[in-house]
């Protein structure tokens, strides 16, 4: 019996990775909807949480611990991830603005939490940190620890705001400049005659708690502006800091002003139900909604109290059903951390502070976190019964990582009959074909890539730059290119959305290298698959891969591990962050990389049969041999510690046994073998002209690295230490 395949009919986007939609993503990924394909927009890779911020400031947790990892949960979740910060919303056309990207919706929801940044301030921009968003703040706490320690900033700090965070985040830093050494000076700013936010026991424990911390906290101190000295008070006195923070509570983001929706002192009002005012397709959720029907503080216990009303009215909504209201609780526990490892409990007048409090509130915290590091496995069921030979295997991978093994087509390609034709120049092995049109001599290639990535755009530009691989590689310029699109099974309308995404992202690759897209040919599939065929001129001779010699030194442009990283991300062991700057390292162009190899005695483009393979195929073609320093080869961040736990391509074996290395060992000799996408030039050039290449290259922000050198011998490549040179 074949299953039926459910065609995406409804697009489900998620603006900003704030705790409801972590939350909501998580529960979609383990009851995930057919027919609805969900997008998740956030400016990076994870997404803090705010509660573990002060122990992390004072020093109690690494900034990893902080960190919701966006890309392993939307793998999770089945979504995509467009990493970007949303900068508008059209909320009749229903489309949201991520930089120059349109992404559509037919139903979304906001969740893209607040600023304390302070714009009415003077100097605050060029002199303070806000202390949201939370990232930026801790980016710049440590920068500010690390100048303290080496003596180049004095341990002064002014935290303008005397709410709970403010007074939460003066204990944190003063008992990390304690423990680093130093004898610090941090003082509170209230503009008014309180501290904010607390009862009278609360606000009396909390006072006394900064006094035990050596803060000063100054009432009726209303800062003035903010310079390289310190805060300057409206009475005229400047309080001396290095270190100024705004904590004086949240201000909606700006661009919020511009979509035309219902705002409450900025923030967006919401029905009971989550929904925007007036609107029927947009949710509005966390620090930047305000609960028309019942009123609340901005605070992360309601975040997390909405997310399963959240999850439960997106998916009603997609299916025409009818949506629940949510309820907040009138009061919640108040858990503040003290600095040290102690904590202040508040709720309904009452107060207590104690050890055993911040030990409550880090097995909170923690078990918060670990739903999103723990996600659930779920099961896929296997057949009873396989024909013989047939073996359970791990996920095929995606992108050059599901090429046929690296003897099949070129073993099918050498049964057919002889070329007859004299236009093509080419042999059969190189990149690319060389045809002789009219005088002049074109360049042709075609590749495809199948999706690893459920972001069309980013997939599109990839495959786009990966096509023109073989065109820089040979020495030519990109001309012109036909697109093969595949999608999977949707409805017209996200048809429409996808291909439009598809085209924009491509054509714009094309353009940077002076090509442009000449037509194509789409249909749908069981996946998506995105594919170019491309041309390129040659002013000269083509760079093809026969002409190495004895001597010449190895540039390679990019770096390698893309296959390993990708496998392990399908699987869910590779950090965010890794795979964030493998995707934006992927869909940068090697033009002007080819366009200073273009010396080089032999060139190649480093895909799918890995670095190794792509090294003996020159070897094979000019005959001779490499020798390539192992640690001198770049690696993506994270490879090779996947790699070491053992994570490869389904390629990598076949590329091995296809293109041995002597003397390869450990992960980064398994490495050598990895399958690249949108790869780096490998070049063998003049070694005289070598280093000044390298420095040529660098100026340009391209990171071209020298691994080895061409020796005489049988084709072969082996690893021998300080072949580099």
């Amino acid at each position: 019996m074949i299953e039926p395949q459910i065609p995406l009919t409804r697009d489900i986007v998620l603006v900003g990775g704030g705790h409801t939609h972590a939350l909501v993503l998580r529960r979609w990924g383990m009851r995930p909807l057919p027919g609805a394909r969900l997008t998740l927009l956030n400016p990076g890779p994870t997404a803090p949480y705010s509660g573990m911020l002060p122990g992390h400031v004072a020093g109690h947790y690494d900034r990893a611990a902080l960190d919701i990892d966006l890309v392993r949960l939307a793998r999770f979740a089945g979504a995509r991830l467009v990493l970007g910060r949303a900068t508008a919303l059209d909320p009749d056309a229903r489309v949201i603005e991520v930089g120059a990207r349109r992404i559509a919706y037919d139903i979304a929801s906001l969740d893209i939490g607040v600023t304390a940044e302070m714009p009415g301030l003077p100097g605050f921009a060029e002199h303070a940190v806000p202390a949201k968003p939370l990232d930026t703040y801790a980016t710049r706490w440590r920068a500010f620890l690390a100048e303290v320690a080496a003596g180049r900033a004095a341990p002064r700090v002014a935290v303008i705001g005397g709410g709970v965070a403010g007074a939460e985040l003066a204990m944190a830093m003063a008992h990390a400049l304690r423990a680093a050494g130093s004898s610090p000076e941090v003082t509170v700013l209230e503009a008014g005659e309180n501290l904010t936010g607390l009862g009278p026991r609360g606000g009396a424990a909390l006072r006394a708690a900064l006094s035990d911390n050596g803060v000063t906290v100054r009432l009726g101190a209303p800062a003035a502006s903010v310079g390289p000295e310190g805060v300057t008070l409206e009475s005229g006195e400047t309080v001396p800091a290095a270190f100024v923070t705004g904590a004086a509570g949240a201000r909606a983001q700006d661009w919020l002003a511009g979509t035309g929706l219902p705002l409450e002192n900025g923030f967006v009002r919401v029905r009971p139900d989550l929904r925007v005012e007036g609107r029927d397709d947009l949710f509005a959720v966390g620090d930047c909604a305000h609960l028309s029907h019942a009123p609340r503080a901005k605070a992360g216990v309601y975040a997390v109290r909405a997310a399963p009303v959240l999850h439960d009215n997106l998916r009603a909504l997609a299916r025409g059903q009818s949506l629940r209201p949510f309820h907040p609780q009138r009061d919640y526990l108040k858990l503040i951390s003290l600095g040290g490892q102690r904590a202040l409990a508040e709720r309904a007048g009452i107060a207590l502070a104690g050890g055993w409090l911040w030990r409550w509130k880090n097995r909170i915290d923690l078990g918060f976190m670990e739903k999103f590091r723990d996600l659930p496995k779920m099961r896929v069921e296997a057949p009873r019964a396989v024909a013989a030979g047939a073996r359970e295997t791990t996920p095929l991978c995606a992108g050059c990582g599901s090429k046929l093994a690296p003897g099949a087509l070129s073993g099918a390609l050498a049964r057919l009959p002889a070329r007859a034709r004299e236009d093509i120049l080419s042999a059969p092995g190189d990149d690319a074909a060389v045809l002789e049109v009219g005088g002049t001599r074109q360049v042709l290639t075609t590749d495809h890539l199948r999706a690893f990535t459920e972001d069309p755009w980013m997939l599109a530009r990839i495959a786009a730059v990966h096509a023109m691989g073989d065109i820089w590689a040979m020495g030519a310029r990109p001309q012109a290119a036909l697109a093969t699109v595949i999608l999977p099974r949707m409805s017209e309308a996200l048809q429409s959305r996808t291909l439009a995404e598809v085209l924009e992202a491509a054509s714009a690759a094309f353009a940077e290298a002076g090509a442009e897209i000449a037509g194509g040919h789409s249909t749908m599939g069981a996946e998506a698959t995105i594919g170019f065929t491309v041309t390129g001129i040659l002013n000269g001779p083509p760079v093809t891969l026969a002409g190495a010699r004895p001597g010449d030194a190895l540039i390679l442009t990019k770096p390698i591990g893309s296959g390993t990283i990708l496998a392990a991300e399908m699987a869910g062991a590779a950090e965010g962050a890794e795979v964030a700057a493998l995707l934006d390292a992927m869909i940068r162009p090697q033009g002007a990389a080819a366009e200073r190899l273009s010396r080089a005695h032999a060139m190649t483009d480093v895909t799918g049969f890995g670095l190794a393979g792509h090294l003996m195929a020159i070897c094979r073609a000019s005959g001779v041999a490499a020798e390539i320093d192992p640690e001198a080869v770049p690696l993506y961040g994270g490879a090779e510690r996947l790699a070491a736990a053992g994570y490869r391509s389904t390629l990598h074996e076949a590329n091995a046994a296809a293109a041995p290395v002597a003397g390869a060992q450990g992960p980064r000799g398994a490495l050598l073998h990895d399958p690249q996408t949108a790869g780096g030039l490998l070049a063998a050039l003049a070694p005289e002209e070598a280093g000044a290449l390298l420095d040529h290259l660098a100026t340009e922000g391209i990171p071209a690295v020298r691994i080895g050198r061409i020796v005489d011998g049988a084709p072969a490549v082996s690893c021998v230490a300080g072949a580099a040179g």
